[in-house]
Order: structure tokens, then sequence, then C-alpha cells
């Protein structure tokens, strides 16, 4: 890597060339170099990863399969993103793009965005999405306490962030654990200001984005610390559990499985998470697919986001969705 004073020109003449859209030449013009040494630069921003080069599905390419499983789960929409193979780096890669093209086209000024926190999809999304410069008043709003140990929170926190920074906006924080060890400490954590101050902000989430987890924890929230203990997770796999938003879980049927977590997670619960008008939940993948089915089952997300192999199980699978 380059040195910090080389680094801040290369990023310098990145931001003139993609998001203020200026030509080499006024670049070159307005720095005082040469056109030669700009393509050069352009050339190290995509080099050094300033500047991130994906490719985008045109919309409507799976047009007939999103329009099946939108009337097969009642969804208000389906996006389905075209990953190059059926691996769950390829497919998280594919529907973070999918979800920042459909951010960046979709926001409104004076959306209230709630996200959760620690899902590898949404770090995928926030990585692919280019500054949102035609909205104003946006507030995102850390819909879960940071998991795990003080360097997990600090990467929840830099989540929001970031996404507070794309769409010229400002970030709500949830400055407590994810989860903790007794009810009471939950409650006590409630009643401080800077954390009550936060709940009340989810009952104005306009927009929702969620990661769906699986009862096994991905490698990103292993290392974390840990979520929770061996015998809690044979519990929950005991009760059913196949999946969570927000580390709420569910089961196969999409029916909230409360034992042993209880009332020890800090963040929004499904029920209001239920009553936000557009709940995006972004995944994909083999490992995931109990999940997504039972997140669609217990209706606790409006639209989704993945993959297209991920589409096509969830096609395929034959039991009654809607009654």
């Amino acid at each position: 890597m380059p040195n910090l004073p080389d680094l801040r020109v290369i990023t310098k003449v990145a931001r003139l060339y993609y998001e203020e859209r200026l030509t080499q030449a006024e670049i070159a013009g307005r720095l005082g170099i040469s056109q030669v040494a700009v393509s050069r630069l352009l050339k190290k921003a995509e080099e050094y990863g300033i500047v991130r080069t994906t490719v985008i599905t045109p919309p409507g390419a799976f047009a007939e399969l999103e329009g099946l499983l939108e009337a097969k789960f009642g969804l208000m929409q389906v996006v389905i993103a075209e990953a190059s193979r059926d691996t769950e780096e390829a497919v998280i890669k594919a529907i973070g793009s999918a979800a920042a093209q459909l951010l960046e086209s979709t926001l409104k000024t004076g959306e209230v965005i709630g996200i959760s926190s620690w899902s590898a999809s949404l770090l995928s999304m926030v990585d692919q999405m280019h500054p949102i410069r035609k909205i104003q008043n946006s507030t995102v709003v850390q819909m879960l306490g940071g998991i795990g140990n003080p360097s997990a929170e600090e990467h929840a926190n830099h989540l929001a962030t970031r996404l507070a920074r794309l769409v010229q906006g400002d970030a709500r924080f949830l400055s407590a654990p994810g989860i903790v060890g007794s009810p009471a400490a939950a409650r006590i954590l409630m009643r401080d200001p800077y954390v009550s101050e936060t709940f009340a902000l989810f009952e104005k989430i306009t927009l929702a984005l969620v990661g769906v987890g699986s009862v096994q924890p991905s490698a990103l929230v292993a290392s974390s610390g840990n979520t929770f203990s061996e015998e809690e997770l044979e519990t929950m796999q005991k009760n059913g559990a196949v999946g969570d938003i927000c580390l709420h879980f569910y089961d196969a049927n999409g029916k909230e499985v409360k034992e042993p977590l209880g009332n020890r997670v800090i963040g929004i619960d499904l029920e209001r998470l239920s009553r936000v008008r557009t709940t995006v939940g972004i995944a994909g993948g083999k490992r995931k697919f109990a999940s997504i089915l039972g997140a669609l089952r217990g209706n606790w997300i409006n639209t989704l986001v993945t993959d297209q192999y991920t589409a096509e199980r969830l096609a395929k699978n034959n039991a009654r969705e809607t009654g």
C-alpha cells in the first residue's frame, strides 16, 4: 500500500471521477497533473480497493421467478441477484450488490432506516453502495446491540455509521450488547436514557434492513465472541429453532422460539419489526435456506433480496405458504 498522502490523492481523484462525474481531462486541469497521471491513479484506486467494480444483473432478469415467490409467500417485492456460483462467498457478494442497487433506486427523503448488526450480507451491501445525493433528512437506527466483545460493538456501530454517510443522514446507536446474562440485566439496560431513546425510534422506522441468521452462527458472527453457549444452542434446537432475525429465533413455521434467550436480547422485537412498512430480508445460500423459509412463513419480512439458487429452492418447496 502507498503512504497516506498518496492514498489521499488517489481517493480525491476517484471521488472527482466517480462521484462528481468529472472527465479525466477536467480532473487533470483542476489538480494540475497530466491526464496520463489521472488514468494511472484511477487504476491504483481499483487496485487498492478504494473503488470496487460490480456487475449488476439487469432488473427483470428473473422477473417470472420473482413474481412466483411474491405470490407464493405474499411478499411486497422479491429481488433476485445472479450469483456466479452456489457458494456462500459468491451469494453474499451478489445479494449485497442487489440490495445496494435497491436502496439507491428507492430511498426517499426523510426515511428512517433500521439496520441490524453483524451481518455479512449487510456489510456486503454497504461496501457496494454509492452515496445517494438526491435524498435528505434520513436517519439510520441501529436495531440490535453490538454482539459479543467491545470490538464487535464497534463493528456494529461502524455499519450504521457507513450507511448513514451513504444516505447523507444521521446515525443513532444502540449502546448495549446484543444479548445480556439475564432478563433483569436487560431491564436495567433499557432504563438507560441513551438506550431508551434509541428504542423510541423503533416505532418511527419506515424501512428495516435485516440479515437472516441460522441457528449455527456464521464465521463472521462466531468471530465476534460467544453469542450464546452450547447449552443454549442445544435448547434452541430442541425447541425447533431454525433461524433468527435480530437474535429473535423462530421455528420452521415461523413461530417465535422464546427460550432460552427469552427477554435477554437488547434490540427490536419481531412483533414491532412486523409493523414496519417495509422490512427487507437480505439473505441467501444453502446454509440459510431453512432460516429464510421460516422467516417467510412467519411473515417477519415483506421484501426479500436473495440469489437465484435460493429462489429456485424456495419455488420448489411444495408446502402451502399462504392461507
